[in-house]
């Protein structure tokens, strides 16, 4: 884990703009801002640090790589998971006594 990672991952607008995307079609009202207020919260989501750092490693002569970008690196499904986690669904209203 690496809290400088998680940080990069955090301020990357790709990241912001993947997140927020999802926020959207999970019914979140406004999508960026809420993205912002969670971004370090969905930044430090498990193993998206490791995944990160492993996608720069792997691209470290290429300059312009974004691991942000790279669908194979921090999933669709794996944004989703962390969205959903953070924003569960409200509990069901008690039913009032018989």
């Amino acid at each position: 884990m690496s809290y400088l990672t998680q940080a990069r991952i955090s301020h990357s607008a790709t990241m912001h703009d993947r997140v927020a995307q999802c926020a959207v079609g999970e019914g979140i009202g406004s999508a960026e801002s809420w993205t912002a207020e969670h971004s370090r919260q969905w930044a430090a989501a498990p193993g998206w640090d490791d995944a990160w750092e492993y996608a720069l490693n792997v691209h470290s002569t290429d300059e312009d790589y974004d691991p942000g970008t790279d669908e194979a690196v921090i999933t669709d499904g794996m944004i989703l998971s962390e969205v959903q986690a953070l924003n569960p669904p409200p509990e069901p209203p008690e039913e009032p006594p018989a």
